[in-house]
């Protein structure tokens, strides 16, 4: 069951007199291909979710029914995402800031104050505090870590049905063995991040080649 800790930090922003206190965190940063997602959750004071944790702590069983029990329980939330291109042109760490921003915009109430997880705010416009682990200290966080893994999750299964030969539903777009095996052998999607280095890579295939003929003369 959530503890009492996960209500921590709520409860120091209460004591300043904020009520509407949303967490923000996303999803997907390490991967190679796909959106990054952000969610931003405002559940109610004190609610308690049993196994509500940091997203890579909790069992995707467990992440399923989570992912239900916020949605209803929330006094709002929303979930937004970044696309690899823009992923490229601003890079990662941009890209997740953008995606947690407009979450927090999405949500109806607003909010009157941000738990970021991390230790970056760049365009973040709400007035709010960022929060390094932040998933396993606050509870909105950890909710918004559940509700952006689970989405991210099935929509890269979604993936797998239109690109079978990657296995994204297996990996989920994280550089495994088997994903920089079909990069190489099926080459670049859409979808993937042409700014990540394996994927820079799999796009120059005769890169190698060029560097040991030119090493032989």
């Amino acid at each position: 069951m959530a503890t009492a800790d996960l209500w921590t930090v709520e409860r120091e922003c209460r004591a300043q007199g904020l009520r509407r206190i949303c967490g923000a965190d996303e999803a997907g940063a390490g991967p190679l291909a796909g959106d990054v997602y952000a969610a931003a959750v405002i559940l109610p004071y004190g609610c308690l979710l049993e196994g509500l944790n940091d997203s890579k702590q909790v069992s995707p069983k467990k992440r399923d029914r989570l992912f239900d029990e916020i949605r209803e329980k929330a006094v709002a939330w929303a979930v937004t995402s970044v696309g690899a291109a823009v992923i490229d042109e601003i890079n990662i760490l941009n890209a997740r800031l953008l995606a947690m921003e407009r979450a927090i915009q999405a949500l109806d109430p607003a909010p009157d104050f941000a738990l970021i997880d991390g230790n970056r705010d760049a365009g973040i416009t709400c007035p709010h505090r960022t929060l390094v682990k932040g998933d396993s200290r606050s509870a909105n966080i950890a909710a918004a870590s559940i509700l952006a893994k689970v989405t991210r999750d099935r929509i890269m299964k979604g993936y797998d049905a239109q690109y079978p030969q990657y296995g994204f539903a297996r990996h989920k777009g994280y550089p495994t063995k088997a994903h920089l095996q079909a990069l190489e052998t099926y080459g670049v999607l859409p979808i993937h991040r042409r700014s990540y280095a394996p994927v820079r890579e799999a796009l120059m295939p005769h890169l190698d080649l060029c560097f040991d003929a030119h090493d032989q003369h």
